[in-house]
């Protein structure tokens, strides 16, 4: 990036403290109108921010050929999903976008090509989590997408990319879930509390030690980790925006789990804050 490039970002985003950065496990659509414990721990953290400027999401819903960022001054609430009752597609979050944040993230992340987007929107992978940290709508939300052709060592470096718009007010939040096999969904136990099948347990268990480490290696090169590992990220949409939120974690910072729970034999709804 050109120091006048990084001198137009200083100007139309003025410092501010650190922000913190989050990872969200966002299971269930549903989770976006039920009440339990995970929601509540969704609106626990929010408490803990700082009010950002704006908020740019990572969502495991926006998986692109290329690297997108929403650009548009209204987002429309996208409803990608099918099977649930109407109150759920009848659910709107009607934040603003915010086009020169957008402009920003462009330029931060050159030279990748990133393509400004008018046609997305906000999707449930975003909206559903965000509405529990910010009800009112009332902070500006955008979204990058997540390009499906970069490796997860592409994608922790243009995280990194992205690290001074924490100094400049903006909450960038990770959006997916770590351990999301849907094919392996026990239905009959999704009732139960913190339930997984054994593989689950291990891959939990094993992330959450990398993480809590520091040791990204191995989760950057997940591909080539234990069988648990495997069933717990057939594919990489959910577990990438995870990520992101890691490669923005700077030197001394700490890193938080909450909503470490498994669901379903095959889900886990762990979440992290960064700070």
């Amino acid at each position: 990036m050109k120091l006048n490039d990084l001198g137009k970002i200083s100007e139309s985003f003025p410092l501010t403290g650190r922000m913190p950065v989050l990872f969200l496990g966002h299971g269930s659509p549903m989770n976006a109108i039920e009440e339990n414990e995970f929601v509540k721990g969704f609106r626990a953290i929010a408490k803990t921010i700082p009010i950002p400027n704006a908020i740019l999401c990572v969502s495991a819903h926006w998986f692109t050929k290329g690297t997108k960022v929403t650009a548009m001054e209204t987002p429309k609430t996208i409803h990608d999903f099918g099977g649930f009752p109407q109150a759920l597609f009848d659910v709107q979050y009607p934040a603003k976008g915010n086009p020169a944040l957008a402009q920003k993230t462009k330029t931060l992340l050159s030279p990748t090509l990133v393509e400004l987007d008018e046609k997305w929107g906000l999707d449930h992978g975003a909206w559903s989590v965000i509405k529990h940290l910010y009800p009112e709508a009332n902070i500006p939300v955008i979204q990058l997408s997540i390009d499906y052709d970069k490796s997860p060592q592409q994608h922790f470096e243009l995280a990194q990319q992205l690290a001074i718009l924490r100094h400049k007010g903006i909450l960038i939040i990770g959006s997916g879930n770590i351990i999301h096999n849907l094919r392996m969904i026990d239905f009959a136990n999704a009732h139960k509390g913190n339930y997984g099948y054994d593989w689950a347990i291990e891959a939990r268990e094993t992330i959450n030690s990398y993480i809590l480490d520091g040791n990204y290696r191995p989760l950057l090169d997940y591909h080539r980790q234990s069988r648990a590992v495997q069933l717990a990220i057939p594919t990489p949409d959910h577990y990438l925006p995870l990520i992101y939120s890691l490669g923005l974690q700077e030197k001394g910072e700490d890193i938080k789990l909450f909503n470490d729970k498994l669901l379903a034999g095959s889900l886990s709804m762990t979440s992290l804050k960064i700070s």
